[in-house]
């Protein structure tokens, strides 16, 4: 399938989907029963699961409200939680009404919703396209129109890594849209791992998916922010990532590490 220029796979309700397993996760509608039994099978195989995609939804939204309030007015989000609200661009227009967001996942039926959800906003777009062609993405001119690569922008790449494996080269992947951004820009990532406990199960719930889930060590996901600066305090557990609230309850048991990073001069 094809649309606005991108290959991307056809819509699949036959199994599950990342992006509808972590809807369903987080308490929403927009999923099908293949994705509620999925996540079902996930929270069983790791119980912190239903915490840890809250926490990272909430460690989003720690890290949009620190990179607009640093003075980026342009976000470019890959691999998006859309529909799930608030989403980036209400985070980020409440702190500085004048961010423009482009929303960039390959599920035409994550692509779908955010369509109906942005339609009446001109400062947002959603476009399907896949992460494995990062340059298809820099190059695509509706994110030309709304991005200006000349200006700062934060790059969004919250739990999507996990779903490219090796061979997929990610590292290479992280390395093309680092070097399309300006000085000044942001990387904020995170990332699942299973250096607090064997993920194994959990994995291999994915291999029913349309993606694999594929677990990085903290050295692994230290790779990703070659070339940017890390601001305190690092690398973290999602939880304890600048804290707004106390963190909840087994916090030390989510295997999410997360970060938000500056690309220097």
């Amino acid at each position: 399938m094809t649309q606005d220029g991108f290959e991307a796979a056809g819509i699949d309700t036959g199994r599950p989907h990342p992006a509808r397993i972590y809807d369903y996760l987080l308490g929403g509608k927009d999923h099908y029963a293949v994705d509620q039994r999925a996540g079902d099978e996930l929270a069983a195989a790791a119980p912190e699961a239903r915490i840890g995609v809250r926490a990272n939804r909430a460690f989003l939204r720690r890290a949009v409200r620190y990179v607009v309030g640093s003075g980026v007015r342009q976000i470019l989000d890959i691999g998006t939680g859309l529909p799930t609200s608030p989403n980036v661009h209400e985070v980020a227009q409440s702190v500085a009404p004048d961010v423009r967001v482009a929303y960039v996942d390959n599920d035409p039926i994550v692509a779908a919703h955010g369509n109906t959800l942005l339609s009446r906003s001109g400062t947002t777009r959603i476009l399907l396209g896949d992460l494995r062609d990062p340059r298809s993405v820099l190059d695509h001119p509706d994110v030309r129109r709304l991005i200006d690569f000349d200006q700062p922008v934060a790059l969004l790449l919250v739990a999507v890594l996990h779903f490219l494996t090796d061979t997929d080269r990610p590292e290479e992947i992280v390395a093309t849209l680092r070097d399309a951004l300006p000085a000044g820009s942001f990387l904020v990532l995170s990332h699942a791992t299973g250096d607090f406990a064997d993920r194994s199960a959990a994995q291999a719930v994915y291999t029913k998916a349309t993606a694999s889930l594929n677990l990085r060590t903290r050295a692994g996901v230290e790779r990703f922010f070659d070339g940017f600066e890390l601001v305190e305090p690092g690398l973290a557990q999602i939880p304890f990532w600048r804290p707004d609230t106390p963190p909840p309850p087994r916090s030390e048991e989510i295997g999410f590490y997360g970060g938000v990073a500056r690309k220097a001069s």
